[in-house]
C-alpha cells in the first residue's frame, strides 16, 4: 500500500510539471527546468553520503564496536552487503542513513542513542535505517526533490515575468501569478508525504530485520521525549534524512516536517506486533 500511494504521489508530482510546462514554457521549457534541478539533486545524491557525514563530523566507528556488531548482525537479515558505521557526537538520540545505493551506502548514530537504547532498542532503530538502504529510498527522494525542484525554478520564472510584465493583460497575469504561488507549494507538500510514506515502509521493513515491530515502537517513544527536550545542531537541509525529525525543538521548522507522527508511527508498530 505504501509503495502504491508513493508511485500515485510521484505521478502527481509529475502532472503538476508537465501542466506547469504547458502553461509556462512549453514541453521543452518543463524540460530545461527538469534537467538543471536534477542536475543538481544527482550531485547530492553521488556525493550526499560523504557531504552529510562531514557536516555532522561523524567519526567512523571500529570494528570491534558494539555498534558495528548489531549493524553486522543486521544486514545479514536484511540480505545487504555491510555498511560503512559512523558515530556522531550529540546528545540527541538520532540516527540516519545515508549512501547512493546497498553497495555505497553509510549507516551513522548519534552517541545520545547508545547511551539511552537497549541492545533490543537499537537494533530497530538500526533495522529502519538498513530498511531505507534496502528500500533506496534516497533516490526516491532525489528524484522527487528533482521534479519539485523544477516546478518551484519555472513557477518563480513565472512569478516575476507575470510580476514586470506590465499591466497590458492584468487579468491573465493574475492567474499566472496565483498558478505561480500555489503549484510550489503543492509540490512540497506532495514531497513532504512521499518522505512520511517511505517512513512508514521502513519502519515496516525495519521491523522484519530486527525481529520485532516493539523494538522499533520501544525505541521511538524514548527517542520522541529526547528529541523534544535535547536540542541538535542539525541542518534543516537533512532533517529528513533522520529516524526522528531532530528539529523537533524549534517549532517553526517542525510545521514542515518530513515524519509523520511518532505517535501515529509507534500504533502503526503496535498492530504489527499482533502478527509476531
Amino acid at each position: 500500500m505504501n509503495t502504491l500511494k508513493t508511485l500515485l504521489l510521484m505521478a502527481f508530482l509529475s502532472i503538476i510539471l508537465i501542466f506547469l510546462g504547458g502553461t509556462f514554457g512549453g514541453q521543452n521549457g518543463a524540460t530545461i527546468a527538469f534537467i538543471f534541478s536534477l542536475g543538481m539533486n544527482l550531485f547530492s545524491y553521488w556525493f550526499s553520503d560523504k557531504i552529510v557525514l562531514k557536516m555532522y563530523g561523524a567519526q567512523e566507528v571500529s570494528q570491534n564496536s558494539n555498534l558495528y556488531r548489531i549493524v553486522q548482525r543486521l544486514v545479514i537479515n536484511a540480505d545487504l552487503p555491510m555498511p560503512k558505521v559512523y558515530l556522531i557526537n550529540q546528545r540527541q538520540p538520532n540516527a540516519f542513513a545515508t549512501g547512493r545505493n546497498p553497495k555505497h551506502a553509510a549507516v551513522a548514530c548519534t552517541s545520545g542513542l547508545l547511551e539511552i537504547l537497549d541492545e533490543n532498542e537499537l537494533s530497530g532503530v538500526i533495522g529502519h535505517e538498513l530498511a531505507h538502504i534496502k528500500n533506496r529510498d534516497i533516490l526516491i527522494g532525489t528524484i522527487a526533490s528533482s521534479i519539485a525542484g523544477a516546478i518551484t525554478y519555472m513557477s518563480n520564472i513565472a512569478r516575476w515575468g507575470a510580476i514586470f510584465s506590465g499591466r497590458d493583460d492584468e487579468d491573465n497575469n493574475g492567474g499566472t501569478l496565483v498558478l505561480a504561488i500555489i503549484a510550489p507549494i503543492a509540490a512540497m507538500f506532495v514531497q513532504l508525504s512521499i518522505s512520511r510514506t517511505r517512513e512508514y515502509k521502513a519502519d515496516e521493513i525495519g521491523a522484519q530485520i530486527s525481529g520485532h515491530p516493539l523494538f522499533l515502537a520501544n525505541a521511538l517513544r524514548k527517542l520522541e521525549m529526547w528529541s523534544t527536550n535535547v536540542f541538535m545542531d542539525a541542518s534543516p537541509s537533512t532533517a529528513h534524512m533522520f529516524i526522528v525529525n531532530p528539529l523537533k525543538g524549534n517549532k517553526l521548522a517542525s510545521l514542515f516536517s518530513t515524519h509523520p507522527s511518532t505517535d501515529d508511527r509507534i500504533k502503526r508498530l503496535e498492530k504489527l506486533s499482533e502478527k509476531y
